[in-house]
């Protein structure tokens, strides 16, 4: 029976494993914003089909969806060639696309429920960032603001810490500059497609990250982003983290939303002393959650979060 068959048109889920711009194909068909219920879903699928590349021991309704996914696809032969062409121009840009089962992808990211199954990376991702923690704060910040994120990113960058941001002005700038400026890494998230650097004004930034680091973004090629991609690359900057720093933020912002994703991966939320006084939602979380920790310095955090910076423990497993 068709339906229930691990092939389709002769050849099954494991040509996903082997073949990115099918991958690809399937992905625009299953799940086209990479965002939600849908990515995650598929970034399961693709972890089962790592395990089982025949797909037969999937749970009957998941085999079923992706098999639909990968049929329509490959109706959709242009697509798949499309996805070729994408694919030799994006190497040309230096950009490489990683899924979530391949050796490559970052293993702090691996390891959250809600991990993108696809990442553009345009630059390098080193074994080196997995000691990374998350700088995060709002686009309209004041200056002690600024200058506190840049304090607390250079410092921890002196630590070889690699700092991951949101390329955004003002707090998730600073971040990423001071990171640069100590001679650090640095990874910054897109909350758009990988060839669509925003805001604008970052692409001198951005050029700097790449070259020190990586920018990275979940979302396909083509695909226009808005308002909606933002929450999904906050959860992706705390998923490529070991911890978030929050340096201002009001109550709406998106490090706000961050802290709070970073929270359900299980993660270190570090919220500064300043932020906490003045914004009642900060004093809220730091009150009620064990995994949240008041900070005014990088040894503060350094001396909290010192196990899971800590590499070569085996408690980190």
């Amino acid at each position: 029976m068709v339906e229930d068959s691990a092939s389709v048109g002769g050849f099954g889920p494991e040509r996903l494993l082997c073949d990115r711009a099918l991958l690809l194909a399937v992905g625009e068909v299953l799940a086209r914003s990479m965002n939600g219920y849908s990515a995650r879903r598929f970034a399961w699928a693709l972890d089962e089909i790592a395990l089982d590349p025949d797909g037969t021991l999937m749970e009957p309704e998941d085999r079923k969806w992706l098999l639909d996914g990968l049929r329509e696809a490959s109706r959709r032969a242009d697509r798949v060639e499309h996805w070729r062409r994408e694919l030799e121009r994006l190497a040309g840009q230096g950009v490489s696309v990683l899924a979530c089962f391949d050796e490559v992808y970052p293993t702090n990211l691996a390891l959250t429920h809600d991990r993108p199954p696809l990442l553009f990376v345009q630059g390098e991702l080193t074994e080196a960032d997995r000691r990374s923690v998350s700088v995060v704060g709002t686009r309209d910040a004041t200056e002690d603001g600024l200058a506190l994120a840049g304090h607390l990113a250079g410092e921890l960058a002196n630590r070889g810490v690699t700092i991951v941001s949101g390329l955004a002005r003002g707090i998730d700038a600073a971040a990423h500059a001071a990171a640069l400026n100590a001679g650090g890494r640095t990874i910054a998230v897109y909350g758009t497609t990988i060839d669509h650097v925003y805001p604008r004004e970052n692409r001198e930034l951005a050029r700097a990250v790449k070259n020190r680091g990586a920018c990275v973004s979940q979302f396909l090629p083509g695909v226009t982003t808005g308002r909606w991609a933002f929450p999904a690359r906050n959860i992706t900057s705390s998923g490529l983290s070991l911890g978030t720093i929050v340096v201002e933020a009001s109550e709406s912002s998106g490090a706000r939303h961050q802290a709070e994703a970073a929270i359900a991966h299980g993660k270190r939320v570090f919220l500064v002393e300043s932020l906490v006084t003045d914004q009642p939602w900060a004093a809220a979380l730091a009150e009620e959650n064990g995994l949240v920790t008041t900070a005014t310095d990088a040894s503060t955090i350094m001396a909290v979060a010192g196990l899971e910076f800590d590499l070569t423990s085996d408690a980190l497993f």
